[in-house]
């Protein structure tokens, strides 16, 4: 059995984190740490845990006590904190934010399985990736490796509200999202930085632009993508190629018609889908973006880490109906 640490447990993703892990098989949850809720039961925040779980949330960090920590903080916490705190060497660490993502002066993994995966086995700290940039490199990945597209990548994308996190906020408040669309962060999203690097490692010298345009959606999870680029490759070899490099991934799979986001909310699994119109390749994606995009990931990166089953606490039903 593994120890599991939680630092910022009472948000979204600490939650759903939880979830997750009380019913991972080869998982205890030693402490979920959140400094306003402790001593309250978990289940009075993360209201959707009653009756599964009496945990709960601890002010203390016992790190000595736990194999691997999650760090569920806002961006730009986790450095603050590793000034501040002290974790032995022995604890691996899986921070969900993007302090690490950007390689730099710091030894994190960046941890997307489907380029890393070798590299998050013998990890000790590993950078789990943004939500966005999950869902728009599955959607791209066999295109950049086998050297399919050229030019500027054009990138919409929608995303439900708790990519917002839990706090209420001026665009995120139920009244003001629901029955509303809207654009933020247009050609300027943060996790661009790490879709850009992960473009340079595929395909060195990639002399095109991603250019994203960030949409919030009225629905409460979920990723939806889709990505143009010319393409003088006939769909067919695309599609031969797009099969062959997700044919042994865990969750994402490659499929041959168009996807629907249902498919694959309360899930670890991604949906690929590409198309052709003249020479212009349409890649299409969609993910859950609190699983797939943040805690389902980073718990299937946990797996690797320890040489546990991939899919281990991850086989989840999606939430088609």
């Amino acid at each position: 059995m593994l120890s599991v640490g939680i630092l910022g447990a009472a948000g979204y993703t600490g939650g759903e984190l939880i979830r997750v892990l009380l019913n991972h098989p080869q998982v205890k949850i030693v402490f979920a740490n959140s400094e306003s809720n402790a001593g309250n039961l978990v289940s009075d925040v993360h209201e959707g845990l009653i009756g599964e779980t009496d945990l709960k949330f601890t002010s203390e960090m016992p790190f000595d006590k736990v194999d691997v920590v999650f760090f569920c903080f806002g961006h730009g916490k986790s450095e603050q904190f590793l000034k501040e705190h002290t974790i032995p060497a022995n604890v691996k660490i899986i921070d969900l934010a993007q302090d690490f993502r950007i390689k730099g002066d710091h030894d994190y993994i960046y941890g997307l399985p489907e380029t890393h995966k070798t590299a998050i086995e013998a990890c000790q700290h590993l950078a789990n990736p943004g939500c966005f940039a999950t869902c728009i490199q599955l959607a791209m990945l066999p295109a950049l490796k086998n050297k399919l597209i050229e030019g500027d990548i054009h990138v919409s994308g929608v995303t439900g509200s708790t990519g917002a996190g839990q706090k209420p906020g001026a665009t995120t408040h139920f009244s003001w999202r629901t029955d509303n669309i809207s654009l933020y962060k247009t050609f300027t999203h943060q996790h661009l930085l790490e879709i850009n690097q992960t473009v340079q490692e595929l395909y060195p010298g990639y002399q095109g632009r991603v250019l994203f345009i960030p949409q919030r959606g009225c629905f409460a999870r979920g990723i939806f993508v889709t990505a143009v680029a010319k393409c003088n490759f006939p769909i067919e070899e695309v599609q031969r190629l797009y099969a062959d490099y997700y044919r042994d991934a865990a969750f994402t799979h490659f499929v041959t018609t168009s996807p629907d986001m249902k498919q694959v909310v309360n899930t670890n699994k991604a949906l690929v889908y590409v198309e052709k119109y003249e020479d212009q390749l349409l890649m299409v994606s969609t993910i859950d973006n609190l699983l797939k995009g943040a805690v389902g990931q980073a718990v299937q990166n946990m797996n690797l880490m320890f040489g546990i089953e991939e899919t281990a606490g991850l086989q989840l039903k999606a939430s088609a109906f």
